[in-house]
């Protein structure tokens, strides 16, 4: 199951790249255990101290591991370690003063961030069983392994966040940071599509509504029979993200699943086994694994209510219908949009919203493949034939695509790229915010670095014992 928030993902020009806790790779110190059996044995030891903080050798072997792997080396190995020195020191710096403020992160907490970051990992495997023979761990063995990484990590982004959350731009500044950046660094911007729809969302039957219900009773009576709720799951649950594990969700907190799957969830006690329930994905039977203060971790089976082909057909061709309206100026698309629509966005024109920027351009690599292939075709003003699609990625439609607006390739400008800019000079203002903020809190604190590293330039002037 998807959770109702998704995480954003917001691209910056080289010149506004700047230093946010939680760079550091989760999985490094694992990669560490492959790497090693080729490289030979790693000789640990202590290379700094910050605050009550150590770091290894270990800790910056990972690191350089990790780089090189990733095809991410450039310059001299001495010069790559000494910056992932640096690297790791501001984060303890960070924990450090996470501890002097009082600043809490709870068990709780770092088991849902865990699991969530575990899930993902797995997806990018292909499975648990491929990411445990990689790294030669069981999954239990790889959460505790990880368990303080992530604590300190979330720790340090609650102070980093308190660093740059009252960090604003001015339009002056803008304009200002803009001229700051030389004439062959000014980065180049790729083709941008603005795009609407019109969409007809056939509903599903009444008779297909109750035979999902039916079914997911009798898979709860065979539950409650004495069959094992995870192997039910994996051989029917219609969720791609947890049917391969049974299920299982991992540790979510309130407000970020749907509410009707909550309010059953929270309410529920360990191993109880809720009655059928509905949400916008489908319909849900829950069973209950843990739940620790207001995170709760549970297993589901979801299964989809289909729309009939009949149906899709029909809707299928009320948008071509809508199409020759539209073609034939008997109507406008933006009244087609406000009278046909069945999306939520009918009343802001059926613009889509880039879900990586919140913004309503996208690049060719942020749309949906299907949206891809057909826009490509398409001039500005035109408007497509029907095409299908998925609601909440589950339930088929069918959509009018209408291309408003293509940008070409081009080199930022403030004309026509402004929001971006905007966004790059704010990066730059908190990364000046948080160098200051080290630079201060580096003089304050005890910072002791073992000889091979005292040589090191480091970008900030630390009190170095």
């Amino acid at each position: 199951m998807i959770p109702k928030n998704m995480n954003l993902k917001v691209k910056s020009p080289g010149k506004a790249r700047f230093r946010l806790v939680g760079m550091i790779w989760l999985m490094s110190g694992l990669s560490l255990m492959t790497m090693a059996q080729e490289e030979g044995q790693v000789i640990d030891q202590v290379v700094a101290v910050v605050g009550k903080s150590i770091i290894l050798e270990s800790d910056i072997q990972n690191q350089y591991l990790n780089y090189r792997m990733q095809g991410g080396i450039t310059g001299s190995a001495t010069d790559i370690r000494c910056s992932i020195l640096e690297e790791v020191m501001y984060q303890k710096l960070m924990v450090t003063q996470a501890e002097v403020d009082s600043v809490v992160v709870t068990d709780v907490q770092v088991d849902g961030d865990l699991e969530r970051r575990i899930s993902s990992f797995i997806q990018q495997f292909g499975s648990q069983e491929k990411m445990e023979q990689y790294y030669g761990k069981t999954l239990p063995e790889i959460k505790k392994e990880l368990h303080d990484i992530v604590k300190e990590q979330l720790l340090a982004q609650q102070v980093q966040n308190t660093i740059i959350n009252s960090v604003t731009v001015t339009p002056s500044e803008i304009k200002t940071f803009f001229k700051g950046i030389p004439e062959d660094s000014i980065p180049m911007i790729k083709t941008e599509y603005e795009i609407a729809e019109i969409v007809k969302n056939p509903p599903v039957s009444i008779e297909e509504k109750v035979r999902v219900k039916e079914q997911l009773m009798d898979l709860r009576k065979r539950i409650l029979g004495g069959e094992n709720f995870s192997t039910l799951a994996i051989l029917y649950s219609e969720d791609p993200g947890s049917a391969k594990k049974g299920g299982e969700l991992g540790f979510y907190g309130r407000g970020q699943l749907y509410p009707e799957f909550e309010a059953v969830a929270f309410k529920l006690k360990e191993g109880e086994i809720s009655n059928v329930l509905e949400t916008e994905a489908g319909y849900h039977i829950i069973q209950m694994i843990e739940r620790k203060g207001d995170y709760i971790n549970v297993r589901h089976i979801l299964l989809v209510p289909k729309v009939s082909p009949l149906d899709l057909f029909t809707a299928k061709r009320e948008l071509d219908s809508i199409a020759g309206l539209i073609r034939s100026d008997s109507i406008t698309f933006e009244k087609a949009v406000e009278k046909f629509s069945d999306a939520d966005n009918k009343n802001s024109g059926g613009i889509l919203i880039n879900e990586y920027t919140m913004g309503t351009t996208f690049e060719a690599e942020q749309l949906d493949p299907q949206v891809s292939f057909t826009i490509e075709k398409m001039q500005v003003g035109e408007l497509s034939n029907p095409v299908p699609m998925k609601i909440d990625k589950q339930k088929d439609a069918y959509r009018l695509l209408k291309l408003k607006s293509k940008t070409q390739p081009h080199k930022a400008n403030m004309l026509n790229d402004y929001a971006r800019i905007q966004q790059w000079a704010l990066q730059e203002k908190q990364m000046k915010a948080i160098n200051k903020w080290i630079d201060e809190k580096a003089k304050q604190t005890y910072v002791r670095v073992v000889d091979e590293y005292k040589t090191c330039s480091f970008a900030h002037q630390w009190e170095i014992r």
